[in-house]
C-alpha cells in the first residue's frame, strides 16, 4: 500500500518577492535540511535516475556505500519531507521522487 503524500504549495512565489512567513520558512527549511545531507541528496539523485523512475531499497544500498539501516534513516528523512513516495511491495521498499514537490523548492529560490 502506498502511502500518501500532501505536497504543500507553501509559497508561490520566490523568495527574494518578499518576507516569509514563520509556516513557509519552516516548510521550506524542513525540505533543504532534508537536502543538505550529502547521502540523502545522493539517494534522491539515485532513486530519480532510476531507469522505471523508481528504485528498490535494496538497490541502493550498495551504490550508497552505506548499511541498509543507515540507506533506510534517509530515505524515510525524504519520504518524510515530501521529495519521495515510498510503495511496500512484499518485503521491499520502492522510492519515486515527487517531481512537483522538486519543482516547488526550485521555483521559491528564483530570482
Amino acid at each position: 500500500m502506498a502511502k500518501s503524500i500532501q505536497v504543500l504549495d507553501v509559497c508561490c512565489s520566490p523568495v527574494t518577492a518578499g518576507v516569509l512567513d514563520e509556516d513557509a520558512a519552516e516548510e521550506l527549511a524542513s525540505a533543504f535540511k532534508a537536502l543538505a545531507d550529502p547521502a540523502r541528496l545522493r539517494l534522491l539523485s539515485m532513486v530519480a535516475a532510476a531507469p522505471e523512475g523508481e528504485a528498490c531499497a535494496c538497490d541502493l544500498v550498495e551504490p550508497s556505500g552505506r548499511s541498509q539501516p543507515t540507506v533506510s534513516h534517509h530515505l524515510a528523512l525524504l519520504v518524510d519531507a515530501g521529495l519521495l513516495t515510498r510503495e511496500k511491495r512484499g518485503r521491499w521498499a520502492w522510492y519515486s521522487v515527487v517531481p512537483e514537490r522538486l519543482a516547488a523548492l526550485q521555483d521559491v529560490l528564483r530570482p
